[in-house]
């Protein structure tokens, strides 16, 4: 029920921005997939013939099978398209504390727009739906790959980006050292120095940009894109939630642009709980238009572990906000009714089936999350009604069913 209620937390957060559901095949052609989520992900993609002896393979995340999405309902969209996927995907780990074979992702993304608005947009979506979730104090870390690969021009290193940008998305796992040393086997120990200086955090967001930019042979259409970012976040308010880090690469091929990773910052070493990033070359890679996105995800699993960690997930067993006492079986359908007449007025309800004590009621409603039950009389439909209050043990007598709607939903006291 935690897993139920957090995932209607995150699309009313969705829903909020104009961000409208799509769906996508579980199965793929192999080769729709193969190839585009680069180096690791591509070996950790379940891949199998079947029945029909076509070679298929399960969705390892929900981006790829979006940019198919496009190439076949893109005409139909109006641009830019907002979306969003809450689905299953599958990849071939090794096991762990918020890392399964089997998870969930809650995927946005905006197309048909190249604007720094969309990516800021993104990054709010970001912290509003941690926020909306109660995840807590959280950091997103954000970065640009094309300031990235302009600095690897500086150093003769561009024709080896690939390799390095997975050497640096892996060096909070791996440590300062073994990054060195990686880097140092790939491009030399000079210029494994120099990148290890480059991607450091030092000072505020302006500073950091202004020294990476420098870095990077001076100010281009990157630098100023992540400046414009950072005057939105400054106007929006909200501009102390993000920090320019130039570690952050994301080690997915098909990332192009400005690049963010999200931390809960009391407990960091679970890495980060939304990533995303701009991919203008993705959503074009199956029709002839290119559409420029920017997109982020959220791994719900991995967010569900950490909070419960944290101890920030309640326990509930129940959607309802009230529930109808059984006090005699016989009368199970008039109880029905009344239930009816307050799921009219939006308040979900439930009936309890069995006339067992009252007592005992009041506990199952208790354990089962709900704050309200109600006590019918003989003709529960025009009998005055009892409403008990759970939380505080207390019980308000000889109601209407007008004023005992008017207490559960607040409006009367």
């Amino acid at each position: 029920m935690e897993r139920r209620a957090l995932v209607g937390k995150i699309e009313a957060s969705f829903r909020s921005f104009g961000f409208v559901p799509i769906d996508t095949p579980v199965l793929e052609y192999a080769e729709i997939l193969l190839g585009k989520g680069g180096g690791e992900t591509e070996k950790q993609i379940y891949r199998f013939t079947d029945h029909g002896g076509r070679d298929v393979a399960l969705r390892f995340d929900l981006t790829v099978p979006f940019a198919r999405f496009l190439a076949e309902h893109g005409p139909e969209l109006p641009l830019p398209f907002k979306r969003y996927h809450i689905a299953k995907v599958w990849r071939g780990e090794n096991t762990q504390r918020g890392r399964y074979r089997e998870f969930t992702q809650c995927d946005f993304d905006i197309v048909g727009s190249d604007s720094p608005a969309a990516d800021f947009e993104i990054l709010l979506l970001i912290r509003n739906t941690l926020e909306a979730i109660g995840a807590g104090n959280v950091t997103i870390r954000l970065n640009h790959r094309g300031l990235f690969n302009r600095f690897l021009e500086q150093i003769h290193c561009r024709e080896s980006s690939v390799d390095i940008l997975r050497i640096v998305d892996k060096l909070a796992k791996t440590g300062r050292e073994a990054t060195l040393q990686s880097l140092s086997d790939l491009a030399g120990r000079d210029a494994a120095e120099r990148l290890l200086d480059y991607i450091e955090v030092r000072g505020s967001f302006e500073d950091t940009l202004d020294r990476i930019t420098e870095a990077a042979g001076g100010a281009c259409p990157e630098s100023e894109r992540l400046a414009s970012i950072r005057r939105f976040m400054i106007d929006a308010g909200c501009g102390d939630r993000f920090v320019l880090d130039p570690s952050i690469t994301r080690g997915l091929d098909y990332y192009t642009g400005v690049v963010y990773e999200s931390f809960l910052n009391e407990i960091p070493e679970i890495g980060s709980v939304c990533s995303g990033g701009r991919y203008d070359d993705l959503a074009g890679l199956y029709s002839r238009e290119k559409l420029s996105g920017v997109g982020s995800s959220i791994g719900l699993d991995r967010l569900i572990a950490a909070m419960e960690s944290l101890g920030r997930l309640r326990g509930q067993d129940s959607y309802a906000l009230a529930a109808v006492a059984c006090v005699n079986e016989a009368r199970g359908g008039s109880y029905q009714a009344l239930a009816g007449e307050i799921r009219k007025q939006g308040i979900p309800c439930e009936v309890f089936p069995e006339a067992k004590k009252l007592v005992r009621q009041f506990v199952m409603a208790e354990k089962k999350g709900i704050p309200w039950v109600i006590i019918p009389g003989e003709k529960p439909l025009t009998d005055p009604l009892t409403l008990r209050e759970i939380a505080e043990r207390r019980d308000f007598e000889a109601l209407s069913l007008e004023k005992l709607i008017g207490i559960i939903q607040g409006t009367n006291p």
